[in-house]
């Protein structure tokens, strides 16, 4: 049985504080001191295509279970520290401007 599977991005939606839900196409994640991370660009449509910036999106994992959600890293150094780890890690599918 020849079957061929194709493998679509992983994608994600995300509420935001607005209540306005935004999806998100995962491009790469990390475990690091405990904490998993995650890499991520907008998903680009025909609505929101002039909006879009190209932005690498980068959210720590919180919680456990069925209570898990994405937040922002608040932390500067750690911030740097796991953006820089993707940046490297994408250089060669993506060119970032700081």
């Amino acid at each position: 049985m020849d079957e061929k599977m194709e493998f679509g991005p992983d994608i994600i939606t995300l509420s935001g504080d607005d209540g306005e839900e935004y999806q998100f196409e995962i491009l790469d994640q990390l475990d690091k001191n405990g904490h998993t991370y995650f890499a991520m660009i907008p998903v680009i449509d025909e609505e929101n295509l002039s909006e879009d910036d190209g932005e690498l999106v980068v959210l720590r994992a919180a919680g456990e279970g069925e209570d898990q959600y994405l937040e922002p890293i608040e932390d500067e150094d750690e911030f740097n520290e796991v953006s820089g780890i993707f940046m490297e890690n994408l250089s060669d599918e993506f060119d970032f401007v700081d």
